[in-house]
């Protein structure tokens, strides 16, 4: 794990996480636990993409239950939870 104690930037300001950030993704430890981590711009934008194309592979999953016919609809959150308790949700 790439880290740096937060009293290192406090001292030396972001040139400690310029330091630091060319090994990697950067966790900065505070009261000897990991508190925040610093990544690239580059690392931050490939996050981003990967977490929207996770979103529109589910979004793309639920929608072909619903065409397959595999969802059900429930006219009240209390049908649905009776259904849940009843073990009957789907």
């Amino acid at each position: 794990m790439n880290t740096i104690p937060a009293q290192e930037i406090k001292r030396r300001g972001i040139a400690a996480v310029d330091d630091a950030i060319g090994k990697g993704d950067v966790h900065v430890i505070r009261n000897n636990q990991p508190q925040y981590v610093v990544v690239s711009e580059e690392r931050y934008q490939a996050l981003i993409a990967a977490e929207d194309e996770a979103h529109y592979g589910r979004v793309k999953a639920a929608l072909g239950e619903v065409k397959a016919g595999r969802i059900k609809n429930f006219k009240t959150a209390g049908e649905l939870l009776k259904a849940i308790e009843s073990g009957a949700e789907g």
